[in-house]
């Protein structure tokens, strides 16, 4: 038992690092990559982020079908299967002679990761470890937001060898990566572990198993999926365009070096407060906790629009990071203690189906705004203005009670 409980940590480490390879580079550095494409090809800022746009379309699109998957096949070959056509995608983007490549490959590569990345990872997660579900669900966030530390190795790399070697090594390192964290993510959770031994003292865990049609009846499934798509609007569209605005000349105007260095401050904050978040989120109520988190995120868009000097950008990536990190846990441990372990898959990939049109659109439009302004402000005005509905939206997410669930409501009721 004891063996089966730490195995559920292990995978939850091991979720860890499947996010840092699947959400670095190609998601939270990706400007970085953009960048170098922007200088090479001298195409349009539109253009350039658009990738973002077209590459997340095939992972919206796929969200609600991938769950279903991974809950028939399994997490295991799932990821493998991701990590294959992922880092074959990365091959080909290092081949890229024109746009429609360029397209296509980052599609490629979007997918892959959206089918073997964060989503199977979160569910093994939600499969093994139920205790302390919020904690072990950071570790997974917490290796995605490291990703950003991959941007100043992406600048080295590409300022020493290119970009297009960058990524080939990249894509390398992918196609190898997928055997062993299939193999551990996709190890099948046993019934009884003690590591899924429900703690029935606290309020928010739930006691059923919903299927995806009785999640859709829910309040709180469409509260909770809209106020996530609202704040990951933000992230998506700054993750496409926090290198250039940096660096832009009517921007805080960075060296790339310097510039590179934002991410990592970021990611180490994120870092930190996604652990906090997690522990809090096990200690006090889940939905204020977020809601205030994602709060402070969209101020953390305020205070970049008015940094004027590196010190004012270091003040946005601290503030960030812990809005950031705080909240990221937070959403994904609700929807699992809300909704239970049977359909978590199928039911975060319905919920993603809306995230991910919101991170599909805000980079592109975004972009459309600076080719047409030439400047950032006013998007980034409704990106901070996201963030606060955002915040207000999850505080209705309430903690939904199965009908015909009579130990649920007996453990509400002893509860006061």
């Amino acid at each position: 038992m004891i063996k089966e409980n730490r195995y559920g940590w292990l995978v939850s480490i091991t979720g860890g690092v499947n996010g840092f390879l699947s959400s670095g580079p190609t998601f939270f550095a990706s400007s970085v990559i953009f960048r170098a494409v922007e200088n090479e090809f001298n195409w349009s800022r539109t253009l350039v982020s658009g990738v973002a746009t077209f590459g997340r379309f095939g992972g919206s699109l796929f969200g609600p079908f991938e769950g279903w998957l991974i809950d028939k096949f399994g997490v295991g070959k799932m990821v493998f299967i991701g990590f294959f056509l992922a880092g074959l995608g990365l091959i080909c983007f290092s081949l890229i002679q024109n746009a429609i490549q360029y397209y296509l490959s980052f599609f490629l590569i979007s997918l892959g990761f959206s089918i073997g990345g964060f989503t199977p990872s979160i569910t093994a997660v939600n499969n093994w470890v139920s205790n302390r579900k919020a904690t072990a669900m950071s570790l997974v966030t917490i290796g995605s937001t490291l990703g950003a530390l991959t941007a100043p190795i992406l600048v080295w790399g590409i300022s020493d060898i290119g970009w297009r070697y960058t990524i080939l090594i990249l894509g390398v390192i992918i196609l190898v990566a997928g055997v062993p964290l299939a193999r551990v993510l996709g190890k099948p959770a046993p019934k009884n572990s003690t590591s899924n031994v429900v703690d029935t003292t606290k309020v928010e865990i739930s006691n059923s198993d919903f299927t995806p049609k009785e999640a859709l009846k829910t309040r709180s499934f469409w509260a909770l999926s809209l106020s996530h798509m609202l704040v990951n609007a933000s992230l998506g569209a700054l993750m496409a365009h926090i290198y250039f605005y940096l660096t832009d000349k009517n921007g805080p105007n960075l060296d790339p070096e310097i510039a590179g260095i934002i991410l990592p401050i970021m990611a180490i904050f994120s870092m930190m407060f996604q652990f906090v978040g997690g522990i809090l989120g096990d200690t006090f109520s889940k939905r204020f906790m977020a809601s205030g988190f994602i709060a402070v995120q969209g101020l953390s868009i305020l205070l970049l629009i008015m940094a004027e000097t590196l010190t004012g950008v270091y003040i946005f990536a601290v503030v960030w990071g812990i809005g950031y990190g705080g909240r990221n846990p937070l959403i994904h441990a609700m929807r699992g203690e809300y909704f239970g372990r049977k359909h978590f898959a199928t039911i975060t990939g319905l919920s993603s189906l809306g995230v991910g049109i919101s991170m599909m659109i805000s980079p592109l439009l975004v972009g459309m705004f600076f080719d047409i302004q030439n400047s950032y402000e006013k998007s980034f005005y409704v990106l901070f203005m996201l963030c606060l509905v955002s915040s207000l939206v999850i505080i209705f997410s309430t903690k939904p009670i199965k009908k015909h669930d009579t130990t649920t409501r007996d453990n509400l009721s002893d509860l006061g």
